[in-house]
Formats: C-alpha cells, structure tokens, sequence
C-alpha cells in the first residue's frame, strides 16, 4: 500500500481512499468518558464511521484515550485518577480491560476485528522496538484488523511518557505509514487566538508550524479529563510534518464527528512543508519525531548554515556542549539563538564532545588518542526540523 500526504490537500481527501489510504483517528478522554461512564452510543456512531471508511477502501488506526478515566470511576479514585503516579495506574491496568472491550464490541458489530496494542514512549523512541510496533501494525492492518492503540499507563512512569495521545497519535501514524491522522478534540480546529474571544477565526490550513502559530495555542485541557491541549496538538503536527504526513483537528462533540470534518469542511488541516524537494525518509523521520533527547549541542552561526545546506556537523563549529550522553545517543542542535535547528545522533559521546568542541579534525587524534570519525554528526544521522 502507497501511504504519505503528497495528494491531500484537502479535509475531504481525508475521505479518499486513493489519497489518503491509511488513517490514524484520536479519540481523547472527554469524547468518550463522561461523570455517568463509557458515551456508549456516541462510541458507537464513531464505529460506524470508521467501518464507512473501510467501505471506502481505506485502513484506521484508533488511538483511544479513556482507561484511566474509566478506571478511576470503577476504584472510585478522586481527581479522575490523576491524583498520583500510582493512581493513573493503577485506573488504567482496571480502564483498559473494559475499554479494549469497548471498542472490540461495537466495531464488532460491523463485522470487524478489533486488536488491542499497547505502547510506551520507549517502544517508539527506541529504533529496534519501533521497527517492532511497525511491523505488528503493518501486519494486524494487513490481515484486516482495526489496531486499538493507547499509551501503556499502567507501567510507564511520570519519566518515559508521552504525556499525552495527541503525540503518540502522530508517532503511530510514523510507525504506520498513514497518510493523516485526525485529532478528535472539543474544538473545532486551531483559531488565531483563544476561540472563545470575539472575533476569533478558524485557521482551515496550516503549512507547516510556525513560531507564529504556536503563539495562537492554548495549552490547557479544556474537559480537565484529558493530558492534551492545543500546544500538545501542533506538537503532533511537527511530528507528523517531519514524516510527510497530514494533520487535521476536528470537533469530536458533535454527532457523525468525522463526517462533520470530511464533508462540511470544519477543522484544521496541517500539511506537511516539502524540504528540499522531498520528504524525510523513514529513520530520519523517526529521528525528527523523537521527544526524548539524552543532550544539546549548540553550534556557531558557521555551522548552522553549513548545516542548513546539508553538511555534517564538525566538531569545530559546536560553541557548547550539554548532558550526559554515549556514542548514537540522539541529541539537539541548537543555533547560537538557542532555537532547536536538527536532531542527529552523535559520532562521540558527551566527554569526547567537550574535548573536541570547537577544534579541528586533524586535531582530534591527538586528543582523543585514536583515529577519529569523520564527524561529531553525520549528515546520514541528521534530520533538520
């Protein structure tokens, strides 16, 4: 199957299986958990418009929030059961059995097979255990399975999380190949500023996230029941552009949510900004979208433009060098103004780093007492963002 965003450039592609064949659908906790319990029957339309799509041709990845929220009402657990780490998971190893359950059920009603994954940011992060989740999405999409996915709260801790399903929801479309994902939220997209001020106007397309456009974000959760908030969302989209994949924000509290989007055109749309002709291949998109970085190299102006124009990074043009990282550990680049320029993966680890930053190549064996590698970050292990 051909994936990518390259044909969409609209929120009704999202509904056309020859441009958009695979697509990742984010449903938050407020959607479907509410003070009575599961929202049975809107959880159930939903399913009905997930199995329209597969009546189209196209494959769905669900990424479901909920089992916390679900699990919290079955314990009792005040604050939703994010009063502590323990709590979250303890509600979440009870939520997840009965939300898996959920979703197996009414999508069972159409005739199809639910399957249930769940990730932590480690198995995304992680190169080897990410080709993993690649290819047991790949494979449960093939045999024709909806994959359920939510982050594993019940064993990650405040350290390895994503924090919130809008970011996993890209990272799977990465490990999935989509072409979109949708965020199903309780706005109707991204506005130019808080859309409950007089005035405010939906933004229909964004290309690309600007620091302009991260200004217009809220970042709180609106239901109180959820991680996410605006800021979470365009970080998804970064994650998702990096990979050359379409992001679009629509309302989820109304009826026939991803019909509202597709056919009356209400949400957001983010697409992908082309660098230099093409997207980012695979591990360089998966390097891109990466939120754990074990430290941060700053570079001089010399550097960043070298880098910009697709040169490695030397050791002579790094000003600073930042944390405790080895040899392949990913690191930031950052530019003298401090902004993340590119993520790569180091050729030294951060001892080396100190001792070479800011000299010439020729003098690394002398330093270092063994022949050196041609460079701090190879421009093979460097995406820019």
């Amino acid at each position: 199957m051909q994936t990518g965003s390259t044909q969409i450039a609209s929120l009704a592609d999202l509904a056309v299986a020859a441009r958009c064949p695979r697509l990742v659908v984010k449903v938050g906790s407020a959607l479907l958990v509410d003070a009575a319990g599961p929202r049975r029957a809107w959880i159930a339309a939903l399913a009905g418009e997930i199995a329209a799509a597969r009546a189209r041709g196209q494959e769905v990845v669900i990424v479901s929030s909920g089992a916390i929220a679900l699990g919290a009402r079955t314990l009792k657990l005040e604050k939703g059961g994010r009063g502590s780490l323990a709590d979250a998971q303890a509600a979440a190893a009870v939520g997840q059995i009965a939300l898996s359950g959920l979703w197996a059920e009414l999508l069972g009603a159409h005739g199809i097979v639910a399957a249930q994954l769940l990730l932590t940011l480690e198995d995304l992060e992680d190169r080897r255990r990410y080709l993993n989740a690649a290819a047991t999405l790949g494979r449960l999409l093939d045999a024709g399975a909806v994959p359920v996915v939510n982050e594993n709260d019940s064993v990650a801790t405040q350290e390895i999380r994503f924090g919130d399903n809008d970011r996993l929801a890209a990272r799977v479309a990465q490990a999935a190949r989509a072409s979109a994902v949708l965020l199903l939220s309780d706005v109707d997209g991204l506005f130019d500023r808080n859309p409950k001020e007089p005035g405010a106007q939906r933004l229909p397309v964004v290309r690309g996230v600007t620091t302009e456009i991260h200004a217009m974000a809220d970042g709180g959760s609106g239901s109180g029941m959820g991680s996410g908030g605006m800021t979470s969302k365009l970080q998804a989209a970064e994650i998702a552009e990096r990979a050359g994949i379409a992001l679009a924000i629509g309302n989820g509290t109304r009826d026939a949510p991803i019909a509202r989007v597709i056919e009356q055109g209400i949400g957001t749309l983010f697409l992908p900004r082309v660098q230099k002709g093409r997207k980012a291949g695979a591990r360089k998109a998966w390097l891109g979208g990466r939120l754990r970085l074990k430290g941060t190299l700053t570079v001089d102006a010399g550097a960043a433009e070298a880098l910009a124009g697709g040169a490695s990074l030397l050791a002579r043009g790094i000003a600073a060098v930042e944390g405790d990282f080895a040899r392949g550990d990913a690191v930031a680049i950052r530019s003298p103004e401090g902004a993340v320029i590119a993520h790569g993966l180091s050729e030294y680890d951060a001892a080396e780093c100190r001792r070479l930053l800011g000299r010439h190549s020729s003098e690394h064996e002398a330093l270092l007492g063994y022949s050196p590698r041609s460079a701090i970050v190879h421009r093979d292990q460097l995406v820019l963002l």
